[in-house]
């Protein structure tokens, strides 16, 4: 039975690349216009696992997605890096003196910021996804509009490249993880990163004793993100990754962890991605 995978968005989007190279090109795509709705498809059973941007190594954490999945108390069970490919691309025929407005997800707009200022007269305007731009601009036959996406999206929408790797840093990695609504995906022994979620009391010092923990138990801490607690002002909550060569270090210190921290939760066990 073939897998039924959630994306943002649709085929061509580097989603939609993602879910081929983790989990092969037999999947069943389940196309969403929103990372919320990607979360429905998961908790309404219409998908069994979904692919998420997290963060890009440009633009940052995607912050709402962190959210999002602690809300909805989904797990992480996988992660995959992706190299990301901007390309600026339209209808056959037209050059980039032809181009008025360039339409793309905001993410996408913001990875090209130094390229597009070369280009004062292009008005940059924000659309859902990447890919759903390109399959407009085809179906639509939109003269003097562009879209940036990845080269798959071309020639999926059968639209021109006009210029190649438009993106500000050349190194430019996103890392999406794979969730569904359980946990349990692989054996203790393969699972050497972990996601948590946790708060601390206002007490000087606290989130450095916390550290320290993570520390002595042999933990690497390879991200660590706050978010404002809304219901308390100026409380945060912090989204930690850690990494591990032995899973009894990191199993000690979640024990520790749990007694020192508030709302302590684990969003994720999975194996670390390659970068």
């Amino acid at each position: 039975m073939n897998l039924k995978i959630a994306i943002q968005g649709i085929k061509g989007s580097f989603h939609h690349q993602v879910a081929n190279q983790y989990f092969g090109d037999t999947i069943i795509l389940n196309e969403c216009d929103s990372f919320n709705n990607v979360v429905k498809s998961l908790l309404q059973t219409k998908s069994d696992k979904a692919v998420m941007a997290i963060e890009n190594s440009i633009a940052g954490s995607i912050l709402p997605n962190y959210a999002l999945i602690d809300k909805n108390n989904l797990h992480i069970i996988g992660e995959h890096y992706l190299d990301i490919h901007m390309n600026l691309m339209a209808l056959k025929g037209q050059k980039i003196e032809d181009i008025k407005e360039v339409h793309s997800h905001p993410i996408a707009l913001l990875q090209c910021e130094v390229f597009f200022s070369k280009y004062p007269h292009i008005k940059l305007v924000e659309s859902i996804d990447t890919a759903e731009t390109a399959q407009r601009i085809q179906m639509n036959r939109l003269k003097g509009i562009a879209a940036v996406a990845a080269p798959i999206a071309a020639q999926l929408y059968n639209l021109d490249i006009l210029a190649v790797g438009i993106h500000t840093i050349k190194s430019n990695k996103t890392r999406f993880v794979i969730v569904k609504t359980k946990n349990k995906e692989i054996p203790k022994d393969e699972i050497n990163k972990a996601s948590l979620k946790f708060e601390l009391d206002d007490t000087p010092g606290s989130l450095a004793t916390v550290l320290n923990v993570m520390n002595n138990c042999k933990l690497n801490l390879t991200k660590i993100q706050s978010l404002p607690v809304i219901e308390t002002p100026f409380q945060y909550a912090f989204f930690i990754d850690v990494v591990f060569e032995k899973y009894k270090h990191y199993e000690k210190a979640k024990k520790l962890l749990e007694i020192m921290t508030t709302h302590f939760k684990v969003l994720g066990e999975y194996k670390q991605g390659k970068q």
